[in-house]
Formats: C-alpha cells, sequence, structure tokens
C-alpha cells in the first residue's frame, strides 16, 4: 500500500505559508490606513493582523479506523492555520496637524504595522514554502525511484 503522508504534510505547509504570505502582504498594504474601521462611530487605523498555526490531527473516526486495521499513523499530520487574529499593540502616534485624521493637538494614530517585520515574515514564509517545495519533489523523485524499481 502506498502511503502518502508526506505530500498531505508538505500541501498543509504549502497552505499555511501561503496564507502568511497573503497576511503579511495586507499588513504591508495597509501600513499608511489611518481610517481601517468605524468603532463607536469614529474612525480607528487598521490592525496588525497575524496568522494563528496549529498541527493538525487527525479526526477520531481516522483514528479510529486506522487502530482497527492495525496502521500506526505518522508522528505529524501537517499544519492548518486556526485562525487569524489581530495584533492588540497600540497604535503609533505621529506628529502631523496637516494630517485630515489630527486630533486637536496634531497627533494622528497610525496603524501598529512595522512593515520591516512585515517583510521578515513575508521572508521567512516564502522561504519556508520553497523547502516544502522542495520536500514535495523529494518525496515525488523517491515514489518515482521506487517505481523503477518495482519494474
Amino acid at each position: 500500500m502506498l502511503n502518502l503522508g508526506s505530500f498531505d504534510i508538505s500541501a498543509s505547509a504549502l497552505t499555511a505559508q501561503r496564507v502568511r504570505m497573503d497576511v503579511a502582504a495586507a499588513n504591508i498594504a495597509n501600513a499608511d490606513v489611518t481610517r481601517g474601521r468605524l468603532v463607536n462611530g469614529e474612525w480607528v487605523p487598521y490592525q496588525r493582523k497575524m496568522v494563528v498555526l496549529e498541527s493538525r490531527s487527525t479526526s477520531g473516526f481516522d483514528k479510529a479506523l486506522k487502530s482497527a486495521l492495525g496502521q500506526s499513523s505518522p508522528a505529524g499530520r501537517g499544519v492548518k492555520v486556526a485562525g487569524i487574529v489581530e495584533d492588540r499593540t497600540p497604535f503609533k502616534r505621529v506628529y502631523d496637524p496637516t494630517h485630515p485624521d489630527a486630533n486637536e493637538e496634531g497627533y494622528v494614530l497610525m496603524p501598529n504595522v512595522d512593515v520591516l517585520k512585515e517583510m521578515v515574515d513575508f521572508m521567512s514564509a516564502t522561504r519556508s514554502y520553497e523547502a516544502n517545495v522542495t520536500a514535495i519533489n523529494a518525496s515525488k523523485a523517491m515514489y518515482m525511484k521506487a517505481l523503477e524499481i518495482g519494474k
């Protein structure tokens, strides 16, 4: 029986890393948005988003079926996006009395997005994505070699 667990695990990681890249790109795109959403009739700046990842576990039925068939499940089942949460760090206060959203003291609340941090997150997600593509290609090459041996 052919076990394609390595493809499942790498595919789940590809999906998770793609979501990380999308969220980092959205954060960078909104780094200067002072009117992100309305709260109690007042505009508040865009709030940085973060991706929460967690281990993918097998369902109860899948686990019971594998146990009944005498198959052991691999150590990991991959990763999944548990959610996208807002960063609760305070907004930046910038002095710019000419800005349309400046308060009476001349300060503007700016998003809590650090573009440098977002670029690092984006590059990290890109590298992880590339590593998982490499893992998929290595698994594919091993399966192809196994098929050649079986001829």
